[in-house]
């Protein structure tokens, strides 16, 4: 893609901020959307929650990439943080679809977020785009996510859903609360480790995400995942390896649902998502194997 001009929502995040800095690396000119005033040209103020964005901000945007959303491992799933965990995705993605598909010349591309929670629990089957969506609160929350961006799609801007898998990087989501366990010797599978694991390297996630927005004849459902899924006891031990640490303390499912609450499911349920869509458009990850991704992430 030659310079564009495309507009990040969730820029303050894990995966935002990092796409920021490969865009702006590379010569794009990027615009975060941002709650607080704005503090410059790059910045458009919106606010998710009420359902408004400074429309004219977006303006010349060739690509509009929305990757906002509460942090679903970030705290206890209490009925409030649950609405919050909805109406953040949901609310914001419709508020951002509205406006851009309004624009005089809407964006070449919408990127949307979602994740694999899309297919709930899947046991040791794997899992391609094909999947129904599943039960639960997750699935429906991913369902939801992405109907919102119906406004965009129906005004005929080429609209991609990346459903993101676990994201391994020492700065930040759930990988962000396993690495100083595991440094400190404290790290051992959850439950009884075999779920099922779908992780990916923040730089093939930054990756993906660009090779989306550049390839013009993909659009629809893309799982960020990679190659090969493995369980969490393989996960476990690939962690001990890597970082030269003992993993012997197993923590039952009993303990993780005491301290999780509803999330437990989530941590103990299994999901072998592949990305079938993202192998068959020719994208190469640089790190498909898990000791390389956990090396690349210390």
């Amino acid at each position: 893609m030659e310079h564009a001009k495309i507009a990040v929502a969730g820029a303050s995040g894990l995966i935002g901020s990092a796409l920021v800095r490969s865009l702006r690396g590379d010569g794009h000119e990027v615009v975060r959307l941002v709650r607080h005033e704005p503090r410059g040209g790059d910045e458009v103020r919106w606010d998710p929650e009420r359902q408004t964005v400074d429309a004219a901000g977006l303006s010349g945007c060739d690509v509009v990439v929305n990757l906002a959303g509460a942090g679903v491992g970030d705290k206890r799933w209490t009925p409030e943080y649950k609405r919050l965990i909805r109406d953040s995705r949901v609310l914001g993605t419709a508020t951002l679809a509205e406006a851009a598909a309004s624009l005089p010349e809407p964006p070449r591309v919408f990127v949307n977020g979602s994740a694999i929670g899309y297919y709930g629990d899947t046991g040791d089957r794997i899992t391609d785009e094909s999947a129904p969506p599943g039960d639960g609160f997750l699935p429906s929350v991913c369902e939801e996510w992405e109907e919102a961006a119906a406004p965009v799609r129906e005004a005929g801007v080429r609209t991609v859903f990346v459903r993101t898998g676990l994201v391994v990087a020492s700065g930040g989501g759930a990988w962000g609360r396993l690495f100083p366990l595991f440094k400190a010797g404290l790290g051992g599978r959850l439950g009884n480790g075999r779920q099922y694991w779908s992780y990916i390297a923040l730089h093939d996630e930054v990756a993906a995400i660009r090779h989306l927005i550049d390839r013009e004849d993909l659009s629809g459902p893309f799982n960020l995942t990679a190659p090969e899924p493995l369980t969490n006891q393989e996960i476990t031990e690939a962690m001990g390896r890597v970082l030269h640490r003992p993993t012997p303390f197993p923590v039952p499912a009993a303990v993780l649902r005491t301290v999780l609450g509803e999330m437990a499911g989530d941590v103990l349920g299994s999901q072998r998502v592949v990305p079938a869509r993202l192998l068959e458009s020719g994208f190469a990850f640089a790190f498909p194997g898990i000791e390389d991704t956990i090396r690349a992430a210390e």
